[in-house]
């Protein structure tokens, strides 16, 4: 009996000893995978200055940063949102990203102010509640995009961009790439300012739905102020977009070469001065397009990382006195049953009618932040099309005020 015991660890021993390697020759071999979403497009044209719209200096910039990427890193895989002058759905986009299982998200928009005001340089943002109304304006514009969108008050869960109140969502989100994104916007920042020369306006926070959506660590690149006539003039140049999109490459260099050696268990971090002297682009056969103040130190709020629930979020017995978050994960003109393939196996189901209309949710719980962690944990990249709703007293409600009334209550 002791002597098969033996065995069985002896066997045991060997399978690892054989599959430790094997795993590890897989990770070497998977390729890195990055999204570049250049902003806007088709009949959104973004920001729009004198003499030209915001979607093509993304564009450009965009398009550029993939070639520099796709020439210089045979490891690794570049997927975009856009390389043509379409309209993408502001969710689509995240949508791509999860899809393709990316490593790392980087979103590309250019600034803008009102008529009369003069900004000059660049900034780099990530996820989380703004801090400013500054900040709460840029998030704003960026998330207007979806006006554009005719079914945008079902897909967005009653979203609005322009409503302050809207944006208390973002107060409550756990992001566990938030450290990595940080990370990589302080890196496009120090390249901004020291390989293209521009002026930087920092690294900061608010609430973009497209970054809220993507479930990998992720930044939006503000490249400059197409309302300032001498930014405009330079984010249309060819050497203000060559010399954007080089910065960008450089800190994305920067970033996935740290990555990979914390990887290895090293505490090190690759500096600057460390990468490779730039190679000059070879000459486009497409257009052209894209340029930064110190303003103060980055907006950041560090959020502690939570696992992922092991459990279905569902409580026994939520107060219906109180506001009660589900995910709505299906809508379907007949009712089905809760083991119907469209359902993906989740447990735990309930359903509702609405209009004629029977709505699938999942996860009901008097606690907003504990059904958000199922709902980015665990339900978005099953189901794309689900958003988080709330009831009370048996009756649906405005999930915003259900928000404010969590937050009153903690």
């Amino acid at each position: 009996m002791r002597t098969k015991h033996l065995q069985n660890i002896l066997l045991l021993l060997l399978a690892l000893t054989v599959s430790i390697p094997l795993y590890a020759a897989d990770r070497k071999t998977k390729k890195f995978v990055v999204v570049i979403d250049a902003g806007h497009g088709g009949h959104d044209p973004g920001a729009i200055g004198k003499i030209s719209k915001e979607k093509n200096i993304n564009l450009r910039v965009a398009l550029k940063l993939g070639r520099l990427i796709e020439n210089n890193c045979p490891d690794v895989k570049v997927v975009y949102t856009r390389k043509t002058d379409v309209f993408i759905a502001l969710d689509r986009r995240a949508q791509i990203a999860n899809n393709a299982k990316a490593d790392l998200f980087i979103s590309v928009h250019t600034n803008s102010l009102p008529k009369g005001k003069i900004a000059y340089g660049a900034s780099t943002w990530t996820l989380g509640l703004a801090k400013s109304d500054a900040n709460l304006d840029v998030a704003k514009r960026e998330n207007s995009v979806i006006l554009y969108e005719s079914d945008y008050k079902t897909r967005y869960a009653g979203f609005n961009p322009n409503s302050s109140e809207s944006y208390i969502i973002f107060e409550f989100m756990q992001d566990k790439y938030m450290s990595q994104s940080v990370q990589l916007a302080g890196m496009i920042q120090k390249q901004f300012q020291h390989h293209s020369g521009r002026q930087n306006r920092g690294v900061h926070q608010a609430g973009f739905l497209v970054l809220k959506a993507s479930a990998m660590p992720s930044v939006l690149v503000e490249l400059g102020f197409i309302s300032t006539p001498a930014e405009e003039q330079y984010l249309n140049s060819e050497n203000g977009s060559s010399s954007l999109a080089n910065s960008i490459f450089r800190a994305f260099l920067q970033y996935k070469r740290t990555q990979e050696l914390q990887l290895k268990g090293s505490s090190d971090t690759i500096r600057p001065e460390d990468l490779p002297a730039e190679k000059k682009e070879e000459k486009p056969a497409v257009q052209t397009a894209a340029p930064a103040e110190p303003v103060g130190q980055a907006e950041v709020v560090r959020h502690q990382e939570k696992p992922p629930p092991q459990q279905p979020v569902a409580e026994s017995k939520p107060r219906a006195d109180k506001p009660v978050f589900c995910i709505q994960v299906l809508t379907s003109n007949k009712k089905i049953k809760t083991t119907d393939a469209r359902l993906k196996g989740l447990k735990g189901v309930e359903v509702y009618a609405e209009k004629g209309t029977y709505k699938y949710t999942y996860g009901a719980s008097n606690d907003y932040n504990q059904v958000y962690r199922a709902y980015k944990n665990e339900i978005r990249n099953k189901f794309p099309d689900s958003f988080i709703i709330a009831f009370k007293n048996g009756e649906k409600m405005d999930v915003n005020e259900a928000i404010r009334e969590f937050k009153r209550n903690r």
